[in-house]
């Protein structure tokens, strides 16, 4: 909550999970978000205590965010460019691309078809670079762009001012002015879910899954009058289900789940995490 409590945050997180190994710390680097994973609530709620009576730190909890990603909706060309010219060395950088959307998974392409030299050898990797920076930064919610492939097919050099920063500005120019000319989709990321529990719960626990936009893919019988329940569920809906799944199962139920691939979030999903976006700026 202060500045001195976050001096003292990273020593006593370090001493709670030493001293219990159901814990684990994560810094999460693409959602910025210190996260302490544990056993559950209550759990929880004795770790933040413990932080505030033996060692002083008071924190501030918020939701866990969720890494989103964003894509293409479209083709769309883009001109990106850069030019300083006032005096002294300038910069100078112009380029021409297409983009377009690639299938799931299929990550990042890039096509060089320059030719008679309009852009020089040496920057073509430049506005290779600049692309895949503004890429990283996201170009509507701020989440990193994938599964998108993209042509250098035109552009334009100066004999002294162009540089490798300046075909980096105009790289990344280009892709934020394609982007404005089609829908960004935003993909969530989409978890297989194994459930376990006793079968006088299949029902509602299934019920529960299709209500959190999960396609349940079936079940199989397990020894001991419980069922496996198996489930494509995105995790945007499952952020809190150990806490659900406990009230559901009357504390018996478990699960485990593993990233599956990412999918487009629905429109009106998309338009609340982008309003939700705009309102941190």
């Amino acid at each position: 909550k202060s500045k001195a409590d976050e001096d003292k945050l990273s020593q006593a997180l370090g001493r709670l999970v030493a001293e219990d190994p159901t814990l684990r710390l994560e810094n999460n680097s693409e959602t910025r978000q210190l996260v302490l994973w544990s056993m559950g609530e209550a759990h929880a709620d004795v770790l933040i205590d413990r932080l505030s009576a033996r060692y002083s730190v008071e924190v501030e909890r918020i939701d866990l965010r969720v890494p989103l990603r964003e894509t293409f909706g479209g083709k769309a060309q883009g001109l990106g460019r850069h030019v300083k010219q006032s005096g002294g060395h300038g910069q100078y950088g112009i380029c021409h691309i297409e983009v377009e959307p690639l299938g799931s998974g299929e990550g990042f392409e890039f096509v060089d078809k320059i030719v008679g030299g309009v852009v020089p050898r040496q920057f073509i990797p430049s506005v290779e670079k600049g692309v895949k920076q503004q890429m990283q930064r996201g170009v509507s919610a701020g989440y990193p762009m994938v599964d998108i492939k993209v042509t250098l097919y035109d552009g334009k050099a100066h004999s002294v001012d162009s540089s490798d920063m300046a075909f980096q500005a105009a790289g990344a120019l280009a892709l934020k002015e394609a982007a404005a000319k089609v829908p960004v989709l935003l993909l969530e990321p989409v978890d297989e879910v194994s459930v376990l529990v006793s079968d006088e719960y299949v029902g509602p626990v299934m019920s529960d899954l299709s209500s959190r936009r999960g396609r349940v893919l079936g079940s199989e019988s397990v020894p001991g009058g419980r069922t496996m329940i198996k489930a494509e569920v995105p995790q945007l809906e499952i952020v809190r289900y150990a806490i659900d799944l406990r009230s559901m199962s009357q504390g018996t139920g478990t699960f485990n789940r593993v990233f599956l691939r990412y999918e487009p979030l629905p429109s009106h999903l998309a338009d609340k995490v982008a309003e939700a976006e705009k309102a941190k700026e």
